[in-house]
Order: C-alpha cells, then sequence, then structure tokens
C-alpha cells in the first residue's frame, strides 16, 4: 500500500464546502486509552480528519518522533501564542447540517475521556479565497509532490502526517482601510489576478512564506478555511507537513525571528491559537493507532 492510500484522506483532497473543528482536552487520563478506541471506531476518515496531540501522547505512555508541543512566539510587535491540546478533530461535509451531525456523534463517542475545550466552524468562501478575498493555498504542492510534503514516507510513522493548526482573527475593517495597492503589497500579490507583485516589499507575506525560499525548502499542503462569529472573523490556518520543522521554520520568520522583517500579515491579524496534532495512518478504513495503543490480550 502506497503513503498516499495510508493517509487519511482528506488530508490530500480539496476542502469541502464547510467543516467545524473541534479540539478536546482530556477528562479522565485513565480512559484516554479507551477514548482512542472510540475514536477510531466512530470516526468516519471520509469526512474526518483527527490529530493527537503531545499531551495525549504522554497520557498513553507513548512517543511520537517528531512530534512536540506547539511553541509560543513573540517578534517585534506580534505574539504567536501556544493553546496545546490532546486532540483535534476536523469534520467536513456538503452542507452543515452533515457537520453537526458527525460532530454530535463524535463528542458522544469521546465523552468518557475526553471534553471539548474549543470548536470552530468553517466555510468555503468564493471558491477557496480567504475573507480578504485572496486565493488561499497558491503554491500548494500537487500529485507527487503533495504526498512529499504532507506524509511521512517511511519508517515506523509511514503514511502519517503531522498538522499545525492556528486561528486567526482578522481586522478586516483596517485592511480595507489600506487601500488596494498597500492590501495588495500586504500579501504581495494582485487580488484581482492572484499574480506575484514583482516589486512587493521584503514584509510581503508572500516572500516572507516563500516555501522554496527555506533550506531546506519547507513544503507544506494547506487546508485552511474562513470562520466568521457575530463580533469576529478570520482564518483557521491547517497546514499538514511531514516534518513539523518546515512550519516552525516558517513561523520564525513570518515573526521576524530569522532577520528581524516581520510579515505584514500581523498589521491586520493575529494569532489567537496554535497546536499541533499528529495525524495517524489509515488501515482498514479506520484510523491506525497501533502506534499508541497497546493490542488488546
Amino acid at each position: 500500500m502506497t503513503n498516499a492510500a495510508r493517509a487519511q484522506p482528506l488530508i490530500l483532497q480539496p476542502i469541502a464546502p464547510v467543516a467545524g473543528s473541534i479540539t478536546f482536552r482530556i477528562r479522565r487520563g485513565e480512559a484516554a486509552a479507551d477514548g482512542l478506541r472510540a475514536l477510531a471506531a466512530e470516526l468516519d476518515v471520509g469526512c474526518g480528519i483527527a490529530g493527537v496531540g503531545a499531551p495525549l501522547v504522554l497520557a498513553v505512555g507513548k512517543d511520537i518522533p517528531g512530534l512536540s508541543t506547539f511553541p509560543a512566539l513573540s517578534g517585534a510587535g506580534c505574539v504567536v501564542p501556544s493553546t496545546q491540546d490532546a486532540l483535534w478533530i476536523r469534520l467536513s461535509g456538503g452542507d452543515r447540517g452533515i457537520v453537526f451531525d458527525a460532530a454530535r456523534s463524535v463528542r458522544k463517542a469521546l465523552a468518557e475521556a475526553f471534553e471539548p475545550s474549543d470548536t470552530l466552524d468553517t466555510f468555503k468562501y468564493h471558491g477557496g479565497r480567504d475573507l480578504t478575498r485572496f486565493e488561499d493555498g497558491t503554491e500548494n504542492p500537487q500529485g507527487d509532490e503533495a504526498v512529499a510534503a504532507a506524509i511521512v514516507a517511511d519508517g515506523a510513522l509511514a503514511g502519517s502526517s503531522f498538522v499545525a493548526v492556528q486561528r486567526w482573527v482578522h481586522d478586516l475593517a483596517r485592511f480595507e482601510s489600506f487601500g488596494k495597492a498597500k492590501c495588495d503589497a500586504v500579501i504581495g500579490r494582485s487580488a484581482e489576478t492572484n499574480d506575484e507583485l514583482d516589486d512587493a516589499p521584503e514584509s510581503a507575506h508572500v516572500k516572507r512564506t516563500a516555501q522554496e525560499s527555506f533550506e531546506p525548502p519547507a513544503f507544506m499542503i494547506r487546508r485552511s478555511m474562513p470562520w466568521a462569529g457575530a463580533y469576529e472573523e478570520g482564518l483557521e490556518f491547517v497546514s499538514f507537513v511531514a516534518s513539523l520543522d518546515a512550519f516552525e521554520r516558517m513561523m520564525r520568520r513570518m515573526a521576524g525571528l530569522e532577520d528581524g522583517i516581520v510579515d505584514a500579515l500581523f498589521t491586520f491579524s493575529r494569532a489567537v491559537t496554535g497546536g499541533y496534532y499528529w495525524c495517524p495512518p489509515v488501515q482498514g478504513g479506520k484510523l491506525d493507532l497501533s502506534a499508541l495503543l497497546d493490542a488488546r490480550r
């Protein structure tokens, strides 16, 4: 079986029209292993992705090489917080009702061991744009390159993935007040054509995050989705990687810790959550949690 076939399918598939993320904290540590078994039995990997955080890995007495706690960072005038949780699940579907029903089922199945710490409803906006109306995920690798970027290639974790998840809050009124030319300069692209600007400043988001500009390159698969509440809105940033080092190097550059230049994204947006999770592979249409669970006698 290829690594792509072993990966949770929604990692490599385009985003659905609507989705909902739930992060869980551990409610009863002694029930954590049984909670994971309940997750494997309940989660339909055709409409959901699951990621296991370091607190849960430690609670079951295991180790996942390459998994760590999301690091809190501070740059000049910007903060990147860590709100690491035990478990992250994104449920997706064609309409809100499908996601709602799936979320209720998962929460019920996990109730003995876990309790929700945060929830977020997300949606596809104008064919895959951020609420700023700029296209999102333009630089995603395709085909075999996507598999190489997002899926662990070999070893005991082959077929699995790692994911970085953040909630960003946008100040859209401030962004729109910049005017078209400055908005384009902040992102480094034309909102109308999606073409990169030849004269974009070094602080432009596109330049700060150009995946091929890192050594080694920091390729990743972005599956971010907008969200909107009554008083705030923004983006749930979701990035799947074969190694969390790729995301971490990019985030450090955005915060200006590499060369002192802070990403212009911070002029109108701020991160309010941050977590790292390991996304187990799939076996027989179910999550393969053998790296975390001892076989029952």
